[in-house]
């Protein structure tokens, strides 16, 4: 096998393992910031948390463990939005919670879809509630609809114990796209409000802790960062990647090049040392000097008049005699050169381009 059509197999099986490892280990997305009180999205909940804490409901956001909530002193109600159940309904931990006298809404199940239509108007003691989905809940002995039509429950409860759990089919019941549709937030209100409870949003679900959740939880450090987060994918694809090279035996594309030191020219850094010393002491009459003698006898050996500095007026007549052109820029230039006095860089370089000028006309 040629050593090109070796090297286009080797990438082509390094290329092809690290996508199959990239579909198989790649954490699956979840957008857990949907049903936040914190976001200002349309499925976000800030508008109604704002609407809540208005009407001093005493709302309070709630970022620790679902464990942590202390029912000793007052019962609670907790709001979990965009949240799914299990199998069998709520968790035990869950079920023996809301059975100490606490309740439960959960927005957000995930139900059968039917053939309602997408959007409807719920009726409710509030006005119509505007819902957006055609899940629906086929109800059971126990269960109690609160909203819902001829295809099912979109909203339900279920009493447990001393407490009772709440669900919709919906995430979105009061979400801030409907901030148009009143009734849904007040609605909302009054699912979540009971006398003597104490009124929380779970925001620990959607990614927020308190700094004593996060210290707890092992997120303060780098190597908890590492062992909890999927950087394990990028390591196994250095890893084969490293290895397909020790097995190609790290050849390169081509010959190795050497690498050529850069020649220095002593020439132009002193040239261009000198004129940075010139510029900064302003002293462009040596410079006018210094280069008017070098154009000069550029000139003259141009015209056949020999390496020795000549008059100006003998310069002159070889030019009109060689070029026929008018002699009036090279009177300038050399006027210019014999006077003497100090120009400005503009002027400078105006008389430059001048003499650039003349050696071309000459040259052509």
């Amino acid at each position: 096998m040629k050593r090109s059509n070796r090297l286009a197999w080797i990438g082509a099986i390094a290329l092809g393992v690290m996508i199959l490892l990239s579909f198989f280990t790649a954490p699956t997305s979840t957008n857990i910031n949907s049903g936040s009180t914190y976001n200002r999205a349309p499925d976000g909940y800030g508008a109604w948390y704002a609407y809540m804490e208005k009407q001093k409901t005493g709302i309070k956001r709630w970022q620790k463990p679902f464990s942590d909530l202390n029912t000793e002193k007052r019962p609670i109600t907790l709001l979990q939005i965009n949240t799914r159940l299990s199998d069998s309904g709520l968790y035990d931990d869950e079920k023996q919670w809301v059975e100490k006298g606490n309740n439960l809404v959960i927005l957000g199940v995930g139900e059968h879809v039917t053939s309602a239509d997408f959007t409807t108007m719920q009726k409710s003691p509030r006005g119509d509630v505007k819902i957006q989905t055609r899940r629906r809940r086929r109800l059971k002995n126990q269960e109690k609809v609160s909203l819902g039509d001829r295809f099912g429950a979109v909203v339900w409860e279920e009493n447990y114990g001393q407490g009772k759990a709440i669900f919709s089919t919906t995430p979105y019941l009061a979400a801030n796209a409907y901030q148009d549709y009143q009734s849904n937030f007040q609605y909302l209100s009054d699912l979540v409000s009971q006398k003597d409870h104490l009124l929380f949003v779970d925001e620990y679900i959607h990614g927020y802790k308190e700094p004593s959740v996060r210290k707890r939880e092992g997120k303060g450090d780098l190597l908890s960062y590492f062992t909890k987060t999927p950087v394990f994918p990028a390591f196994l694809q250095a890893g084969i990647l490293l290895l397909v090279l020790i097995w190609s035996k790290n050849r390169r594309f081509g010959k190795p090049v050497a690498l050529l030191s850069p020649v220095v020219d002593n020439s132009e850094a002193y040239i261009k040392a000198l004129a940075g010393v010139l510029q900064k002491a302003k002293s462009s009459d040596f410079v006018v000097e210094m280069v008017g003698k070098a154009e000069q006898l550029q000139l003259q050996k141009a015209l056949g008049l020999g390496q020795e500095l000549l008059d100006q007026q003998t310069i002159i007549n070889a030019w009109v005699q060689q070029t026929g052109i008018p002699p009036t820029e090279l009177e300038e230039v050399l006027k210019r050169q014999s006077q003497k006095r100090h120009m400005s860089e503009s002027e400078l370089l105006s008389w430059l381009e001048k003499w650039q000028t003349l050696r071309r006309i000459k040259n052509s």
